[in-house]
């Protein structure tokens, strides 16, 4: 079965390829062609596919729609952008200086009926219409990071922000064209995916209007006899991902849960994305400073599915994963010294390449180490540059004291009493940075019940001496007192926490005296726990009562006339599409990936995608809270 992602990189392959189904067997010299995308298609398609698989495409240049081009003629033009005024403008002017001799035009999003008229104009008067090969809609309009997890938008993504949809000045028109895109990018996975989903949703929050809009868009589609787009024709039966059982889409507002956006992390992914700024997998890192003090450029790290290492140790706690690089590069050494001692053993060090007859069988072991140097090669390039992110991660935890904030949130979140006072913590001026300070601050005040108001003055108070802007906290006030409104919203209840314990000191790293310096760092293992997503998520899946879930809207796009409410002994589903309106995080992608990883048998296989309208690390999130406080303060201060 199919994942999302590569049922999105079989639609673009198939674009590349001219439109035409992809040959079995890839031609010995495929059609050369260009491909010029506008800042959408190029955060879509890189993620996805490489320059290298590019090339292997036939694709000999790729190119912004929006830079100086010079003609090139006899080669198929691809162009793949959004069909906005400006791209239709530049595509047009194309047209007008005769760029290219053959024109095929991909569209991320349906084109409307009145643009394609324009363009049509424009191509007539431009006397190019006869070189216009292909006009299509993709429906792509997505960004795949991962096999079950998607976001929306990555430049730009403030469109979509937490801020966009919550901000208190946001105008109707505003607020629809915002829905609108979610919606339409929404559509474009589940016709990716070719199955129509079941909506779950909490009622009276922006994801009930996504849901609506979602619910009615689909109903047109699959009652539209002409340009169903869900018809199963003969070529793809059970070609869904989900076949014959249908997903369900649970959409979230983020506002269910503000404390695991500013959670501090302790698994690789998560730490990456939150230290490091991770995006669309890339990740930049600074090498060590030269004595000369030039700074380089910090090199782009390219963390993809093809790297082993980050496919298995991604969700896995840091000290793990320092322990396992330490392990890879063993062996890396190991295979190394056989290739040398084997060249030293038959006389070969250097020039006497004479010696390779006399010894047949050293020859042919010789050959087949030789012929594993290419992976080997590789496997040096891996480790080097997983060396170099946990080397800069584990500075920031050092420097940061990441692993004690951590855990001091996770014991918060589970209940538990602290070691040492909260107002100690904060007052200390080594332990972490303001910023830090104030996420283990927020998810105190969120998660904590009954705590009296003049201690929380108090720990304001700390926490100003400190250097910490509070802007953030006059809207975590406004947002917790209208949550605990409703009993099932109740913040403090919602948060089991795992809790920690601390494990004997990374043994293996001590002993075998490992490139990383661990003193001081906790060996944390994190108890399972379910977060508020994941056991919304769970509810859902299995349609048991509860009162959480039993009020969700239950949208059913394939009924003529359905209702809003569950059906009665409903089958649990396989499949769910988590989607998160207003920001997800790699914590979240995580806790699901592990939930979803229990919940498999020997007979039942269950899957979860997770999706975001953008996704963003614990910093971003803070400055859009700190935006939406600074909103509330406003008219006070005037």
């Amino acid at each position: 079965m199919l994942t999302l992602r590569e049922r999105q990189i079989n639609a673009i392959k198939q674009m590349l390829n001219l439109n035409a189904q992809q040959p079995k067997v890839l031609a010995a010299e495929p059609v050369w062609k260009i491909l010029i995308y506008d800042r959408v298609g190029q955060d879509i398609i890189s993620p996805i596919i490489s320059i290298k698989e590019l090339r292997e495409l036939g694709v000999t240049l790729h190119v912004q729609l929006h830079s100086d081009r010079d003609s090139i003629p006899d080669v198929p033009a691809i162009y793949f952008c959004m069909p906005t005024e400006e791209n239709l403008d530049r595509i047009q002017q194309d047209f007008q200086n005769g760029l290219y001799d053959i024109y095929h035009l991909n569209f991320l999003a349906p084109i409307s009926r009145q643009k394609i008229e324009d363009l049509a104009a424009s191509a007539l008067q431009a006397g190019c219409v006869a070189n216009i090969h292909r006009v299509y809609d993709q429906y792509v309009n997505f960004i795949s990071l991962e096999d079950d997890f998607f976001i929306l938008k990555h430049q730009k993504s403030d469109q979509l922000s937490y801020y966009s949809i919550n901000r208190a000045n946001t105008r109707d028109d505003e607020m629809e064209t915002l829905m609108d895109s979610i919606v339409d990018s929404l559509f474009a996975v589940f016709v990716t995916l070719g199955n129509v989903p079941i909506i779950r949703c909490p009622r009276n929050t922006a994801a009930e209007m996504v849901a609506r809009k979602l619910e009615k868009k689909l109903r047109e589609n699959l009652w539209d006899a002409r340009s169903n787009l869900f018809h199963m024709d003969a070529t793809q039966a059970g070609g869904g991902v989900f076949s014959f059982q249908r997903p369900v889409l649970l959409l979230l507002d983020r506002n269910m849960d503000l404390a695991t956006p500013l959670h501090h992390t302790w698994s690789y992914q998560a730490l990456v994305h939150d230290v490091l700024d991770l995006g669309l997998n890339l990740v930049y890192v600074e090498d060590d400073q030269p004595a000369g003090g030039t700074r380089k450029k910090p090199k782009p790290c390219d963390l993809d599915r093809n790297d082993r290492f980050w496919a298995n140790h991604k969700g896995s706690p840091f000290p793990t994963v320092a322990e396992a690089i330490q392990e890879e590069l063993e062996s890396y050494r190991s295979s190394e010294e056989e290739i040398k001692r084997l060249k030293t053993s038959m006389g070969i060090d250097g020039e006497a390449e004479v010696a390779f007859s006399m010894v047949n069988d050293a020859t042919a072991r010789l050959t087949n180490a030789v012929n594993s140097l290419p992976q080997l090669m590789e496997k040096k390039r891996l480790i080097d540059m997983h060396t170099k992110i946990a080397t800069a991660i584990l500075n920031c935890i050092k420097s940061r004291r990441l692993d004690s904030f951590f855990e001091l949130e996770e014991k918060i979140m589970s209940k538990q009493t602290l070691d040492k006072p909260l107002m100690d913590l904060l007052k200390d001026p080594e332990f972490g940075t303001p910023e830090d300070k104030l996420r283990l601050f927020i998810i105190y005040y969120i998660c904590s019940q009954n705590v009296p108001d003049f201690e929380i003055e108090r720990l304001k108070e700390v926490l100003q001496e400190n250097g910490c802007d509070l802007s953030s906290l006059s809207y975590i006030q406004r947002w917790k007192a209208i949550m605990n409104r409703t009993p099932s919203l109740n913040q403090a209840a919602q948060y089991e926490g795992g809790g920690t314990k601390t494990v004997s000191m990374f043994s293996k790293l001590v002993s075998q005296g490992s490139s990383f310096v661990m003193e001081g760092v906790k060996n944390l293992v994190v108890k399972k726990h379910n977060l508020p997503v994941t056991k919304i998520t769970e509810q859902v899946m299995e349609c048991r009562s509860n009162p959480e879930t039993d009020d969700y809207l239950y949208l059913d796009p394939k009924l003529l006339k359905g209702g809003d409410i569950m059906p009665k002994n409903r089958a649990p589903f396989q499949d769910a599409v988590v989607f998160v309106v207003g920001g997800g995080n790699y914590i979240e992608y995580q806790n699901l990936v592990d939930f979803i990883r229990q919940k498999q048998t020997a007979n039942v296989s269950k899957r979860i995608v997770y999706g975001s309208s953008t996704l963003t690390n614990a910093q971003q999130f803070l400055k859009e809270l700190s935006a939406l406080g600074r909103e509330i303060q406003g008219p006070v201060l005037s």
